[in-house]
């Protein structure tokens, strides 16, 4: 059974204009949703040549014209800053925002990508390897007052880190991991772990999640359970119930959902205005 109350988010990528993508964000807050997300990538996969925004940089703009949603990008390949950086840049923009970023994080996987802007592509073993010490480091960096780490892909030398965040004990870590081991390691250091799994698998990565938590000697309920759906559910106002209820049965409380069409906007303040109020008073 769910742990944690219901939270419901959108994820409106990178590719609109910023001013677009602003506006879209103040729809999602005032229609009293409780996140917003942006992705990770320099480039569209689907067409190299649409325009897409840094997730960092569109973040912490974003974030300065909302005042109460929290928000985050689902999530950041680690193979495209140290994460020393990584830290920084979620610290600060934890600061501006008056505590309201998560940090998500994964291991990164678009080859082309690192293939045209300059960085080198690890094996998957070595991206999973890469990932784990990030985690490491990042709960170092902030909650330890310096951090000395020794590992095979990242070396910190007595690394201070002020300020610390506002959050307590640390921005929460949203993991986006699918396979067993990366799933296994979100159970040692995720807040927040999401899948784009349908029910069915979800429910087989789940146990992996508590198993690897427990492992840890992790409580596997303090991990919150999210996934993010390839559709966005307006095409009636008992689409996003029916979409999300498999998903509560296994323990899922996190459910985010692509910006709709324009032509879905007015189903999407419905459901804002009756649907989510609904879910949320029945926990």
């Amino acid at each position: 059974m769910a742990t944690h109350p219901l939270r419901f988010g959108i994820g409106t990528g990178n590719r609109k204009p910023v001013p677009e993508l602003a506006r879209h964000w103040q729809m999602i807050e005032n229609a009293g949703w409780d996140t917003a997300w942006v992705v990770d990538h320099f480039m569209a996969s689907d067409n190299e040549d649409t325009p897409y925004y840094e997730a960092w940089t569109l973040i912490a703009a974003l974030g300065m014209v909302t005042s109460r949603i929290r928000f985050g990008i689902m999530v950041s390949g680690n193979t495209y800053r140290n994460p020393g950086l990584l830290a920084k840049q979620a610290l600060t923009i934890d600061h501006a925002s008056n505590g309201r970023v998560e940090l998500g994080i994964g291991a990164g996987w678009m080859e082309r990508e690192h293939t045209a802007y300059s960085y080198r592509f690890p094996s998957a073993k070595e991206r999973v390897d890469m990932y784990e010490e990030a985690l490491q480091i990042l709960h170092s960096l902030m909650k330890e007052h310096r951090t000395d780490f020794d590992g095979e892909y990242y070396t910190f030398v007595d690394a201070p880190f002020e300020p610390k965040p506002l959050q307590k004990p640390h921005i929460p870590i949203v993991v986006g991991a699918f396979g067993k081991r990366t799933i296994s390691i979100a159970g040692r250091y995720a807040d927040v772990w999401n899948t784009r799994a349908d029910p069915e698998k979800a429910a087989e990565q789940a146990g992996w999640l508590r198993a690897g938590a427990e492992k840890a000697g992790r409580n596997p309920d303090d991990i919150r359970l999210s996934v993010f759906t390839w559709t966005p559910p307006f095409e009636h106002e008992n689409q996003l119930e029916e979409m999300i209820q498999p998903y509560r049965e296994i323990g899922f409380t996190d459910f985010i959902f692509p910006m709709p069409p324009e032509e879905q906007w007015d189903m999407f303040d419905k459901v804002s205005r009756e649907v989510l109020p609904k879910l949320r008073a029945e926990g």
